[in-house]
């Protein structure tokens, strides 16, 4: 595992400084969703701990959307926890209930993400953590840049760095210099536990149409989501 989380560090480590991500003696929670970006998020997060100058602990939190009515299994993510010597705390929520079937979004990936950010910041606060951290990655940031700009009509995207003043919170993404291939590979090769999503639209979001448009293009114009992030951080975009 070391070898293969080794190689995504750097990146980790870079983003991390250049944004001044963590500072002294911050109590980090983990948005743990199971899928490979979390996972690899809390690894990577784990293994910097082992070294930073700045000290930091770290609590993993998941709030399960219970899709359909069932609970999530994560036992092998709570394994691959206690393995790590850090604890997690899952809450089983109605929250797949609420945004399919109670008020049928037409948007339900927005208005899911909102929410269970909303929930994570709660068990986040309630479990004593000043700093919430969620798996977002250099892909993420340029479907999201295309994604405000073709649905909403704006440029923006997530700031690597936001402050939650209403709830006294940071929020950080520290994976955003790592492509998602990597990030997959890493997942792969490490024998890591994925939780498959139970989401209903899985696969069939806004997100996935502006990740086809940017993997079709870059054949002719090359590195596209390198290209979208730099342009992010050379306007200034967001607090990139």
């Amino acid at each position: 595992m070391a070898d293969s989380l080794d190689r995504l560090l750097p990146y980790f480590r870079a983003a991390v400084d250049r944004y001044k991500m963590i500072e002294q003696n911050d109590h980090i929670a983990v948005g743990l969703s199971g899928g490979k970006d979390s996972v690899v998020l809390l690894a990577l997060l784990h293994r910097l701990q082992q070294f930073y100058p700045t000290k930091f602990s770290i609590t993993a939190i998941t709030a399960d959307p219970c899709f359909g009515g069932q609970e999530t299994d994560y036992r092998a993510v709570t394994a691959f926890c206690e393995r790590l010597n850090i604890p997690h705390i899952i809450r089983r929520t109605r929250l797949g209930g609420i945004v399919f079937d109670e008020l049928k979004a037409k948007n339900p990936c927005s208005l899911c993400a909102r929410m269970r950010r909303g929930i994570l910041d709660k068990m986040a606060q309630e479990a004593g953590c000043n700093t919430v951290t969620l798996g977002h990655h250099k892909d993420d940031a340029a479907e999201t840049l295309l994604m405000n700009m073709f649905f909403g009509g704006r440029i923006g995207c997530f700031s690597p760095v936001t402050r939650l003043t209403r709830r006294e919170l940071k929020l950080i993404r520290p994976m955003i210099f790592i492509d998602s291939k990597k990030i997959a590979s890493a997942a792969a090769s490490c024998g890591l536990p994925v939780v498959k999503s139970g989401c209903p639209v899985d696969g069939q979001t806004q997100r996935q149409q502006a990740r086809e448009l940017i993997e079709s293009l870059s054949g002719q114009y090359g590195p596209l989501v390198d290209r979208l992030v730099g342009a992010l951080q050379k306007g200034g975009i967001s607090g990139w």
